[in-house]
């Protein structure tokens, strides 16, 4: 049995001109990261008394499998390796880049543009990262099914008295001289089990012994799924002069 490929988008291994032209106009900051698998939550109490609801992601340890360059492949990235999986689960070609590397074979390859500063064969641990920093989380979804408008698109119901049939139904789908209806109209379908990107989620703790990560609030995903945890690329706005909270009333 061969070891199933990654959830995650593999980069192909040839980039147009274009992508360097434009990470030379618009300039990209550095990055940083972690594929780790989701443990489920837990709550931490904080010093003050309050308590905090967090994901427990045990981060790492990763091998760098990989780095492109520039000048060799128009972009700058690092191919990270996670969990390590016997020689008889993977296939020849992947087999042949760990040799390469000179390092175990593992079940999940994922590139990370602009992680910089790295060098093949480099171990990657939870304590990359601190508490207080934000990141972003991506991951599979949970998948919910086939379900309706109202769940999969919050559409609301329709009256329940007076005779009417029409509760939880779509209603119209489109005009009658179209003939035909347009694409991209919300209707009831696959829910879930999909590539989510969460946030600026903040780091509440470190266990560098543990390799653990906790996060406020939920992650997407099951307990067991696989998780590519980034440093955050979100811009968070100060809500008043100096980052106080603004008391003028809009």
């Amino acid at each position: 049995m061969r070891c199933s490929a990654s959830r995650f988008r593999p980069a192909s291994r040839s980039r147009s001109s274009h992508d360097a032209n434009e990470s030379a106009i618009f300039p990209v900051s550095r990055v940083k990261g972690l594929l780790a698998k989701k443990l489920g939550m837990t709550q931490l109490f904080n010093p003050d008394g309050t308590m905090t609801a967090v994901t427990v992601l045990e981060a790492g340890p990763c091998k760098v499998l990989g780095l492109r360059t520039a000048e060799k492949d128009g972009y700058n990235a690092a191919r990270i390796a996670f969990l390590p999986v016997d020689d008889a689960r993977v296939n020849s070609p992947r087999a042949g880049e760990f040799k390469k590397a000179g390092i175990d074979p593992h079940r999940h390859v994922v590139e990370i543009r602009n992680y910089e500063g790295l060098e093949q064969g480099q171990e990657l641990k939870a304590e990359i990262f601190a508490a207080g920093e934000l990141v972003d989380v991506t991951s599979t979804s949970k998948g919910k099914g086939f379900q309706g408008l109202v769940k999969r698109h919050k559409f609301s119901r329709g009256p329940e008295t007076h005779g009417s049939m029409n509760v939880r139904q779509p209603g119209a789908i489109g005009a009658t001289d179209a003939a035909r209806v347009f694409k991209g109209v919300r209707m009831s379908g696959q829910m879930g089990n999909e590539r989510t990107t969460s946030r600026a989620y903040r780091v509440i703790r470190v266990d560098p012994e543990r390799n653990l990560v906790m996060v406020r609030g939920g992650v997407p995903g099951a307990k067991g799924a696989l998780v590519l945890v980034r440093q955050s690329t979100k811009k968070i706005k100060t809500k008043g002069p100096a980052g106080k909270p603004n008391p003028r009333k809009v």
